[in-house]
């Protein structure tokens, strides 16, 4: 007996990272020693204080139960005192944060659960791939903007067509910026706030990389600028800021429109997160050891930055140098795509590197390189890479 798969699933986008890990699998097959600048996996594991709190609630047996649908009272409220304490943005905790597993669950739901088909979604371009998954998902029509090297990687708003923002019911945005890595200005946003309220276009900020910035600058929040609760949320998980990729803890704030709707689907989808993971998510926003441990992350990112930029440099392929993310953004020599470039060193010099246009159009010509081996390594991929002479 064969059973079809729905004409849904035969719309969403063929998964771009699952290609990319099939090619370095099979390199790593045939016993070459791949380094692997391709991934966005956290390297490095969860500090030792969260992981001490878990192991705590998890012995609890009044985590055993089932969790509250829309997550744990005291968890939003963590949350909320978060954003007041860091970014100046007062929130309601009962109505303006929804707990989420893992920040791509809020991202990917949230056409389903805020827009009817054929509404358009803005999104960037290049962006992060799952986008254009709750676009196909929740049966809308996106429309991209691009973001471009010489706009330092921002949308330019005054160049978004009339008719396009007219259509527009809602915009995805994600600074610290993968895979680019640029950052998002507090005038940018200003500006955003305004033009979202002229042609009422929900802004969702994806702000996956909210802690990771560079030479002294921490990332601005949207949440941060005024008016910014007026016209949409914004999304912040726990997988960057502290090294909890795996464990799929997040949250969104905001709106209490977009609130409402993001905490009404999930409750026909899931029963939140297990209570010893709320309660946890709760230590790693309050103790002591926060802010030190979030600096150890920060810093050792911008250590290997800093190693893979100048190394770069020195055999003359140009960084755009990025000021957030655990991303590198660089141009492919000239002669190539993103795609040939990336096979070249994947097959030549054992580098595997994420090709551009995987991530839009507007990606090609560049490919994404992952900051989440040691500068040695970063190091010894650019000296592989200089061998093949690709570059003046």
């Amino acid at each position: 007996m064969e059973f079809q798969q729905s004409k849904l699933l035969d719309t969403l986008p063929k998964q771009f990272f699952a290609n990319l890990v099939a090619k370095v699998n099979a390199k790593v097959a045939e016993g070459v020693d791949v380094i692997n600048l391709g991934q966005g996996n956290p390297d490095k594991p969860t500090p030792e204080y969260i992981v001490k709190s878990t192991q705590k609630w998890v012995a609890d047996p009044k985590t055993h139960k089932y969790s509250p649908f829309q997550g744990l009272p005291e968890f939003k409220q963590a949350a909320a005192d978060f954003y007041q304490e860091k970014y100046g943005a007062h929130l309601d905790p009962n109505t303006e944060v929804a707990i989420l597993g893992g920040s791509k669950i809020g991202l990917v739901e949230l056409p389903w659960a805020l827009m009817n088909p054929g509404d358009t979604l803005l999104l960037p371009d290049p962006g992060y791939p799952d986008y254009w998954s709750g676009a196909a998902l929740g049966e809308v029509k996106f429309e991209t903007f691009p973001l471009l090297a010489e706009n330092d990687f921002l949308p330019d708003l005054d160049k978004i067509p009339e008719a396009t923002a007219q259509r527009a019911k809602f915009m995805y945005l994600n600074y610290p910026n993968n895979p680019t890595g640029a950052v998002a200005t507090k005038e940018f946003y200003v500006k955003l706030v305004e033009w979202a309220k002229k042609y009422h276009v929900g802004i969702i900020s994806d702000f996956a990389y909210g802690a990771l910035g560079f030479d002294d600058q921490a990332p601005v929040s949207f949440m941060e600028t005024p008016g910014a609760k007026e016209v949409g949320v914004e999304f912040y998980t726990y997988s960057k800021t502290f090294n909890m990729a795996g464990w799929r803890i997040a949250f969104a704030v905001g709106n209490a429109d977009i609130i409402h709707a993001l905490n009404l689907i999930q409750d026909h989808l899931f029963v939140s997160l297990f209570p010893a993971l709320q309660y946890a998510a709760i230590d790693a926003l309050k103790k002591p050891e926060r802010d030190a441990e979030i600096k150890k992350i920060v810093h050792r990112y911008e250590k290997r930055r800093n190693a893979f930029v100048q190394a770069a440099e020195k055999i003359g392929w140009h960084a755009y140098v990025p000021k957030g993310t655990f991303y590198a953004w660089m141009p492919v020599p000239k002669g190539f795509t993103s795609e040939t470039f990336a096979d070249l060193l994947l097959d030549k010099a054992g580098v595997a590197v994420a090709p551009g246009n995987g991530f839009g159009e507007h990606g090609e010509g560049y490919v994404r390189i992952g900051l989440l081996i040691k500068p040695k390594r970063l190091v010894e991929a650019v000296e592989r890479i200089e061998k093949l002479h690709l570059f003046n």
